[in-house]
């Protein structure tokens, strides 16, 4: 039997210096998984909305809180995996938002974090769907208008 999970996270970014840095998150191998760099994210609750999922989650592994959520950017991977003998799949919707916040507080989830540059951030991403949801987010940035910071 196939069980599914729906979960949503985001793409933090600051700018500092006319550069942008990603919040990534690292956690040591425990418990069947494997150690990561990765980005907030979680299941969704019931009643809440996806941005919402995204927002929670953000505040729950990172402590961010000042968030302003790109209205067109929204993008969902599938991943599979095992638990207890059945087979996952996970529907993860991330969205890009960007952070004034320079404080990070990293959850017991987490044993680490790091603001990295695109090209840093594509080193430590552990898996292939983060790397390309990363690269999507950046062109997205990249290809925009050229505006202040959008807070």
């Amino acid at each position: 039997m196939v069980e599914r999970e729906i979960s949503c996270g985001t793409i933090i970014f600051k700018r500092k210096n006319n550069k942008i840095f990603y919040l990534l998150l690292y956690k040591k191998a425990s418990r069947g998984y494997r150690e990561s760099w990765d980005f907030p994210k979680g299941n969704i609750e019931p009643g809440e909305s996806e941005q919402e999922t995204a927002a929670r989650e953000a505040k729950e592994e990172a402590g961010i809180t000042e968030l302003v959520f790109l209205p067109k950017f929204k993008e969902t991977i599938k991943i599979f995996y095992r638990k207890e003998g059945k087979l996952i799949v996970k529907e993860i919707t991330f969205f890009l938002a960007e952070t004034k916040q320079e404080q990070v507080k990293i959850s017991f989830e987490h044993n680490d974090y790091r603001w990295a540059s695109f090209n840093e951030a594509l080193k430590l991403l552990t898996f292939k769907n983060s790397k390309d949801i990363l690269t999507k987010a950046h062109n997205f940035l990249q290809n925009r208008p050229k505006q202040k910071t959008l807070i």
